[in-house]
């Protein structure tokens, strides 16, 4: 959920949605990159994109994606 500063938090971490309604619940879409080790947050309201930020990967402290046998395996 949106709060009054436009943010929203994921594991404690703040990430500032630009354009987003206030105290509104929006979808997190995360694409991560192992490679870089970024992943873009992809912020959607009602089919709307609102925002894109590139985040770190070990900041967002999700689950460890790995690759098996060309299909993606995701681990707790």
């Amino acid at each position: 959920m949106i709060n009054s500063y436009r943010k929203v938090s994921i594991n404690n971490l703040e990430l500032r949605v630009t354009g987003a309604p206030l105290h509104e619940r929006i979808q997190l879409r995360i694409v991560p990159d192992r490679k870089s080790g970024l992943s873009k947050v992809r912020f959607w309201y009602e089919d709307e994109l609102l925002s894109i930020l590139k985040v770190k990967n070990s900041e967002l402290n999700l689950v460890q994606f790995q690759p098996l046998n060309n299909k993606l395996f995701i681990s707790k």
